[in-house]
């Protein structure tokens, strides 16, 4: 069995069990891999993660074993991280709140691949402060996950929306919208769906809003729902549980037409000089309501026919 190895992160000791446990056996990348990536990128990742509830992706085994997503805060977590209570459906549920760097390495400790974080903070758990739209293409092809962000940028642009985009990791782009938690998460999702649908409207041959893949007919799907109460999205700089390691990357949007750009550049092993520069600077700064944005929305759908 592979010893445990303590690190000391700030004022924290933190034991990492099993360390030399394969995560990623084609890599040979160990949990104690996993832990010092996530200790390398904290300060890029904290400010996205902080007060934020968190869904665990774990992999105990490593990618090639069996996964499980967990919600509620284990029993065995120590007092020291933060926790926060919010609302689901028939109760309630105490969620991980990611809040330092020793967090972030404990988790990866618990095999934790990939933190999946709410879209609001525990404070006002209804009133989200980004708004996500996942372009999800058919296959591997990049060509057009890149052409639907250029198009979804010019629409936003019209809405007089501030956007970035960053890498999944996985298949495809998220373009994230900064808010200003004023509006409830379901007036969120509404407003993200009638976008996703004005878009796919003008572009009826490559896009889509149609969740069932055999719907889909070759199209890229523009998904939305992870806009929805207590839903959540990946976080920037978080590993994807794929071969390689690939991890979740903030992008310039004059990156957009690199010819090497895929959703999977980046790894583990290769994330270059990306913690050297900040394509989010100021980002969460001029965040919106989507009450104007829907205005101009409407005013666009009427002028193109009033499709949406």
């Amino acid at each position: 069995m592979s010893p445990d190895v303590e690190l000391q992160v700030g004022r924290r000791k933190v034991t990492v069990k099993r360390a030399e446990k394969e995560l990623f056996p084609q890599e040979g990348i160990t949990k104690a891999d996993l832990a010092e990536h996530y200790r390398r990128v904290a300060p890029r990742m904290l400010p996205e993660l902080r007060g934020r509830p968190l869904m665990l992706e774990r992999m105990p085994d490593g990618i090639e074993g069996d996964r499980f997503y967990q919600k509620a805060v284990s029993d065995h977590f120590p007092d020291w991280i933060h926790r926060a209570t919010v609302a689901k459906e028939d109760g309630e549920v105490t969620h991980v709140v990611c809040d330092d760097t020793a967090t972030l390495v404990y988790l990866a400790g618990q095999a934790c691949i990939t933190p999946h974080r709410w879209l609001s903070r525990a404070d006002e758990p209804r009133r989200p402060d980004r708004l996500v739209f996942d372009l999800d293409p058919p296959a591997d092809d990049f060509e057009p996950v890149r052409r639907a962000a250029h198009r979804l940028h010019e629409l936003l642009k019209e809405l007089d929306l501030p956007s970035g985009l960053m890498t999944t990791g996985s298949r495809g782009l998220h373009v994230v919208v900064p808010l200003r938690r004023r509006d409830d998460a379901d007036d969120v999702l509404a407003f993200a769906r009638d976008t996703a649908g004005t878009l796919a409207a003008r572009h009826a041959r490559e896009l889509t809003t149609e969740p069932r893949k055999e719907a889909r007919k070759g199209r890229l799907y523009l998904d939305v729902a992870r806009n929805g109460y207590a839903q959540t999205v990946v976080a920037p700089f978080a590993v994807r549980s794929r071969p390689g390691a690939p991890v979740a990357v903030p992008l310039d949007w004059d990156e957009l037409d690199d010819p090497e750009l895929t959703a999977r550049r980046w790894t583990v092993t290769d994330l270059g000089d990306r913690l050297e520069k900040d394509p989010w600077t100021g980002l969460a700064h001029h965040g919106r309501g989507v009450t104007a944005a829907n205005r101009r929305l409407r005013g666009l759908t009427r002028s193109e026919g009033g499709e949406t």
